[in-house]
Order: C-alpha cells, then sequence, then structure tokens
C-alpha cells in the first residue's frame, strides 16, 4: 500500500500510541492524530503533546460532546434502541460519528487513509470501516491489529518501551475501558471469566447499591417530541443534562449492568456498563410514551426499535435503512412531550408519574366505575366476534373426536 498521509483515529492509549510509530515504520508516512472529545473527561489531559512526541506531525482534538448528545443519544433514546434487550450502545453510538469526523479530516488533509486501533475480534472495526466506506470509499483502511505482529499486550509494551512511547497502563491493568459521556464499558483481562463479579473499585460513575442513599432521590424529567430537555424544571442544555444525570443516577447506584453479549461477528463477549443517564431516560421517554402513542403505533415502534439497536450495534448509522426507520421515529415522536416523574433508590429507576397536555389517557374510559364513553355490555359482542375463531376450532375437534 502506498501511503504518504494517514489520519489515525487517537485515543493516547496502549495501542494507538505504539500504533503512531508502526504506521512511520512501516509505511514511512506521515501520521496526523485525531482525537474526538466525546466526553471521556480527563483522558484527554496531554494528549495533543503527548502525540506529537510520539512522532504525529499534528493532533486535532474536536469537541464533539454536543452533537453525540444531540444527534446520537437522543436519536437512540427516542427509538428506545436498546441491543438484546440489554445493552444502550454507548459505544457503539460514539464510534460512526467519531469515524465521519474523521473521514472529514482526512479530506481537508488530503490524506491516503485513514486507521484505526479497534482489533479484528470486536465490534469497532466494523463501525468504523462501514462509516469510511459510506463516506469516503476513496480512502485507504488500515487497520494494524489485523496485519501486525504484535499480537499480545507484552508485545505492545515491549514495543512502546524500546521505542521510548509513553503508555498509560501498565501489564497489569486487569481490563480494558472505554469512556464516553453516555457510558463507560469494561471488557476483557479478569472479565472474560463470566463468573467472576466485577471488583467494587472498578466503578467510576456509580455507587454500589448498598453504599447509595437510604433515602429515594425523586426526579422530573421534562420531554418535548422525545426529546429530554429539563430536569426538575430547569433546561441546562444537553450535556450538561447528561452530566447531571450522570451525577444523580450513580450517586443512586442506577446504570450498571453485567452482561454477555453476541458481537456481530460471532463472538460472545462478557461486558460491564455503567449507563446512569442513559438508564433513566430510556425508562422516563419508554414511560412518556404509554401515554401519548396509540397502541398499534407503539406496538409496531416497540419492534422496529429492535432492529434499529441491531443497526447501531453492527455499525450500520448510515445506512439508508436507519435513515428510513428514523422518518417513522420522528412521525410518532410528534406529541411524545409531557413530563414523567422518576424514583430511583439503591440501584433501581421507576417511573411513578407521568403527565402530558396531549395524553390518550382517558380516566373515565380506564375508571372501573359506571362510564359514559364505554359500556361494558358492548364487550359481549366483541369478544364473542373476537373468539370466534378459537370456539369453532374447539367445537370442530370435539366434533372430530380430536379433542
Amino acid at each position: 500500500m502506498n501511503v504518504k498521509k494517514v489520519v489515525l483515529a487517537y485515543s493516547g492509549g496502549l495501542d494507538t500510541s505504539v500504533i503512531v510509530r508502526w504506521l512511520i515504520e512501516t509505511y514511512g508516512c506521515e501520521v496526523v492524530c485525531f482525537a474526538a472529545d466525546v466526553g471521556q473527561e480527563e483522558e484527554l489531559d496531554g494528549l495533543e503533546a503527548k502525540a506529537i512526541k510520539t512522532g504525529a506531525s499534528k493532533c486535532y482534538i474536536e469537541d464533539l460532546r454536543e452533537e453525540f448528545v444531540r444527534d446520537y443519544v437522543f436519536r437512540a433514546i427516542r427509538a428506545n434502541a436498546i441491543y438484546e434487550n440489554r445493552y444502550l450502545l454507548g459505544t457503539s453510538l460514539a464510534r460512526p460519528l467519531i469515524a465521519q469526523k474523521q473521514v472529514e479530516i482526512a479530506l481537508k488533509e488530503g490524506a491516503d487513509a485513514v486507521c484505526h486501533g479497534a482489533t479484528g475480534k470486536g465490534n469497532d472495526q466494523v463501525r468504523f470501516e462501514l462509516t469510511f466506506k459510506a463516506l469516503a470509499p476513496e480512502l485507504s483502511i488500515i487497520a494494524p491489529w489485523r496485519i501486525w505482529d504484535l499480537d499480545s499486550r507484552s508485545l505492545l509494551f515491549d514495543y512502546a518501551e524500546k521505542h521510548g512511547i509513553p503508555v498509560p497502563v501498565s501489564k497489569d491493568k486487569p481490563y480494558s475501558m472505554d469512556r464516553n459521556i453516555m457510558h463507560i464499558s469494561y471488557e476483557g483481562g479478569i472479565l472474560e471469566d463470566p463468573y467472576r463479579e466485577p471488583d467494587e473499585s472498578m466503578f467510576i460513575l456509580t455507587r454500589s447499591p448498598e453504599k447509595a442513599p437510604d433515602k429515594p432521590t425523586y426526579l422530573e424529567i421534562d420531554f418535548e417530541r422525545g426529546i429530554p430537555v429539563a430536569i426538575n424544571g430547569e433546561r441546562p442544555g444537553a450535556v450538561e443534562l447528561m452530566r447531571r444525570l450522570n451525577k444523580i443516577a450513580g450517586e443512586n447506584g442506577v446504570g450498571r449492568i453485567d452482561i454477555v453479549e453476541n458481537r456481530l461477528v460471532g463472538i460472545k463477549s462478557r461486558g460491564v456498563y455503567e449507563t446512569p443517564a442513559g438508564t433513566v431516560l430510556h425508562i422516563a421517554h419508554r414511560d412518556l410514551e404509554s401515554i401519548t402513542l396509540d397502541r398499534d403505533t407503539q406496538h409496531l415502534k416497540d419492534e422496529l426499535s429492535l432492529e434499529y439497536a441491531r443497526l447501531i450495534y453492527y455499525g450500520l448509522w448510515f445506512a439508508r435503512k436507519r435513515e428510513s426507520l428514523d422518518a417513522f421515529i420522528e412521525e410518532t415522536q410528534k406529541n411524545v412531550t409531557g413530563t414523567v416523574r422518576l424514583k430511583l433508590y439503591k440501584g433501581s429507576c421507576m417511573a411513578v408519574g407521568r403527565k402530558s397536555a396531549v395524553t390518550l389517557y382517558e380516566p373515565d374510559i380506564a375508571s372501573f366505575d359506571h362510564s359514559v364513553l364505554y359500556d361494558q355490555r358492548d364487550a359481549t359482542g366483541f369478544l364473542n366476534i373476537y373468539g370466534l375463531p378459537l370456539k369453532v376450532e374447539a367445537l370442530l375437534s370435539k366434533k372430530q373426536g380430536r379433542g
């Protein structure tokens, strides 16, 4: 591969720190680093200087937090997108945005190629490369983990030591971690034993339920057209809303899950996740839909939510199918406006109240008492018709001696 300039998705961790030098040695090319700020907090400190010291010609660092929350996280909330009914897609949502900005920088820089540090066993390689192919098919793609011989952490550390590359972790770090404003994921190392409980010291965003407050915390979240806009009557903006919810929910032990998921490549993987704000928003949003969407629309949306989650997990954010589903979701959210009251207590989050100016909930119909709008005697005819196929089948079975 004839490469003169490559743009690397750079985190400053062990893998990408080694990749900078490896690219220079392997291709004799210029390396431009790109780091996306999607809410890693202190992980971005000193990143530009480190990239230059390692051999990069320059390092872009772009604050994508607002775009990430507004255009990715909130879209997933509106879609009720949860992979395999458990994983809230924190990492999956960030990758297409990072890859998109990486492509934009590559085109701006006149680069020949883009590069990522995802392994050949995981999902991130798919999310990066499908975005590259969708947005800039003319760019070459370099995936070091699939072609180099540095196929273990000890070899990476040896390479870093040989070339004087500073790395932020030690050889005995027991797991890998990925963080953004929506979640923190933990994988690998000691967590590869699915029967071993994670150490409490590992968690950053959440307290253990045992150490959470002994009194429940109540929250009110306002939505407009399916988008969360306020907490307890205050409208702090998308990024600050996530930060506040992460703090409040995390202090109450809300948002931890420990799961084994099915990767796209066919491997089962154990992951531990902290998603405090995302957990609260998913629960609140789905609850508000219960009084603002009609039954059949809600049921169809629930079915399509599973497909929407798979698209995100499988790296197909820039596929037409996702855009088509978004058109349907946008239509369903026109009346998802109102307030949900939540109770947070020792790891649990429960909706305990909901209201909307466009509610479809009518107390007169729902009441067990006499209703002007609903005559219970009408149910007799409905049940005779609705149950007719079952009744006919039972009669015929009995007549034919089959029942």
